[in-house]
């Protein structure tokens, strides 16, 4: 079942000590089209129900991505995608989305996500894969 949107973005929001409800969203935007070109199938489309109906769109209709990015290309990727972004309040705001969307998510689900993603991801979703 989705998590409404307000719910999604008010976790977004505390998490990511933004200002604004907007700022929240422009972080979830971004993470999520970076997230939808690495996940595929049954995977992404089962995340996708699970999210709110507009950010499931864009989970679907991701950015194009030539080759799976590391965790740290990732966040480069999220900075710049964001006006203004560093590569630190990328991570921030890649910590603020993905770790709500392991809870939308849900642990069985998250790690078929963590399977289809290099070696990393875990960290970026707030949750820490024993080695």
């Amino acid at each position: 079942m989705a998590v409404r949107r307000e719910a999604f973005l008010d976790h977004v929001k505390e998490r990511g000590e933004y200002d604004t409800p907007q700022e929240a969203e422009r972080a979830a935007r971004v993470v999520l089209a970076l997230l939808g070109a690495h996940l595929v199938g049954e995977v992404r489309a089962q995340l996708a129900a699970r999210l709110p109906e507009g950010f499931a769109l864009i989970l679907l209709n991701p950015l194009q991505s030539a080759e799976p990015l590391t965790p740290e290309r990732f966040v480069r990727a999220t900075a710049a995608w964001i006006e203004g972004a560093t590569e630190q309040t990328a991570a921030w705001d890649v910590s603020a989305v993905l770790s709500t969307v392991a809870d939308s998510a849900g642990d069985d689900l998250l790690s078929e996500i963590l399977l289809q993603l290099p070696v990393g991801y875990d960290l970026l979703f707030g949750r820490p894969r024993p080695t």
